[in-house]
């Protein structure tokens, strides 16, 4: 999927919008497929906070409903909804991922987003099946998290070369859960087959997989001072990330999911 679809928002001239642009590229196919290019969707967004994809979706005319952890987060979520005139199509709801059953109607939504979040709660898989719950039948769900292989190469290349050790064995007794090993910043780290498991386990089945951030993280700074770098680093963003030779450089892998 090299191209930018209509509609989505267009990906800044920095580092920050190649991060993001491509995983909107893929977000955006996946709300065509729902047919929300014509109508208005109902969207979860697990652990959204500030709103990085709920506002932009709300400003595309989708409802979404955010549920984060942080109150300080929700805060400034509410502050950019009113700002982008976007407050009545967004709801905030303080909890956590696997706490959505509590909070969000079972099968009430079109598509649910769980980005950056099975790496820091305590227990992914809990949290992915009540990502599907609150899926109805034939909904999507769009499934960010950090790559292990990536991180490894990321730390033999900063010479922490026993961090990278303890990372390449990965996790010893819950591999499921994708237990990222002590010293880590993050709970856990992923491969694909660890997220292809949790997903089955939460009765959903992978449509498309691709790659996020497999060159971005290493490009140097000041070259992306440059637009027409920028635009050729996202180019190149594009045209690797389905290539399955690449996946392991991604920083984060980016899964299409539907509830079955």
């Amino acid at each position: 999927m090299a191209s930018h679809p209509a509609g989505a928002p267009a990906p800044a001239v920095s580092r920050t919008g190649v991060r993001t642009a491509v995983v909107w590229d893929y977000l955006r196919a996946a709300i065509g497929s729902l047919g929300g290019d014509g109508d208005a969707l109902q969207v979860l967004d697990a652990g959204g906070g500030s709103g990085g994809f709920a506002v932009p979706l709300a400003q595309l005319g989708h409802h979404v409903t955010v549920v984060d952890p942080s109150p300080d987060s929700l805060a400034a979520l509410e502050r950019r909804a009113a700002e982008t005139g976007t407050e009545q199509r967004i709801t905030a709801l303080q909890g956590d991922a696997a706490g959505l059953d509590g909070l969000v109607p079972a099968g009430g939504f079109h598509l649910a987003l769980c980005h950056s979040v099975l790496e820091v709660v305590d227990e992914p898989p809990a949290a992915l099946r009540a990502v599907g719950r609150a899926l109805r039948p034939g909904g999507l769900a769009s499934i960010l998290a950090a790559n292990r292989s990536a991180a490894v190469v990321h730390r033999v290349a900063a010479g922490r070369f026993g961090e990278a050790r303890a990372l390449l064995d990965g996790p010893s007794a819950d591999v499921a859960a994708g237990a990222a090993g002590a010293g880590d910043v993050l709970l856990h780290r992923f491969d694909l087959d660890e997220l292809q498991v949790l997903l089955t386990d939460a009765g959903m089945r992978v449509r498309t997989v691709h790659g996020v951030r497999l060159f971005t993280d290493a490009a140097p700074s000041a070259l992306l001072d440059d637009p027409q770098a920028v635009e050729e680093l996202l180019a190149l963003e594009r045209a690797a990330a389905e290539k399955p030779e690449y996946l392991p450089f991604a920083t984060q892998l980016h899964v299409i999911a539907a509830h079955d």
